[in-house]
């Protein structure tokens, strides 16, 4: 089966606070670990580099020169680059992360390349992603054709009214889970998917907030596996050194 992997790293990480760019940031050295010194977006690659099924690995990277190809490949570092033996692709974002998982997508059926049977799609700001997380998305993704990685709430979710200001319901928390990445597709469905969702954009406007709610949205159920609570995606610099 040809796996692909598309690592989304082109936001302009606002909520860092003049930070840095999250998925350039280094990370500490783990204890007991003796692992070269890697960044955010290095460690999460190296994740699916290390997979054999992987065969493609898609980086999406901002517009911006400054932070755009080089300065991700310089993230990776050339060892784990030159490491990798399957396709690499490097490709602009767009705006908003449905545009760049689009743009990746759209790449990876471009004329003369050979279109992936299933595809993983990740945040780059997630670099703490291990290969059993990703070896469970893969095999529910091959049987029911999606699947994403969740965990239970811990709290108790609420929906306010639109001031945000008061309760308007109390949910059931057992109901109710939070998703994480690798989130994994027939390649040929999510593909329709996002193409769909683009005509929808463009029609009406109004956007979504991961590829497992696109798949819902236009192709059909999505299947959850356990995720990973050390799968943490960085938001503020402070998440880097958790």
């Amino acid at each position: 089966m040809n796996i692909a992997a598309v690592i989304v790293a082109a936001g302009s990480s606002v909520r860092m606070g003049g930070g840095g760019k999250k998925e350039y940031l280094p990370l500490p050295p783990q204890a007991g670990v003796s692992v070269p010194p890697q960044s955010v977006l290095g460690a999460a690659f190296s994740a699916f580099a290390s997979d054999p099924r992987i065969l493609t690995i898609v980086v999406v990277h901002p517009v911006k020169a400054e932070i755009g190809e080089t300065a991700a490949r310089k993230a990776i570092g050339a060892p784990r680059l030159s490491g990798y033996k399957g396709e690499l692709f490097f490709i602009p974002g767009g705006g908003c992360r449905r545009a760049s998982v689009r743009n990746a997508l759209f790449l990876l059926d471009a004329p003369g390349e050979e279109r992936p049977d299933l595809v993983l799609i990740h945040d780059g700001a997630r670099p703490w992603v291990d290969n059993a997380l990703i070896s469970r998305v893969i095999d529910a993704a091959i049987e029911h054709g999606a699947a994403i990685p969740t965990l239970p709430c811990s709290e108790t979710p609420k929906e306010l009214d639109d001031d945000g200001a008061f309760v308007r319901r109390h949910l059931a928390r057992s109901r109710f889970s939070l998703a994480q990445t690798p989130q994994g597709f027939h390649f040929s469905k999510i593909l329709e998917a996002h193409r769909r969702a683009e005509e929808l954009f463009l029609a009406e406007g109004g956007e979504w907030t991961d590829d497992g709610e696109i798949y819902g949205a236009f192709v059909g159920r999505v299947a959850a596996v356990p995720g990973d609570v050390r799968n943490k995606k960085i938001t503020f610099r402070e998440d880097v050194r958790n």
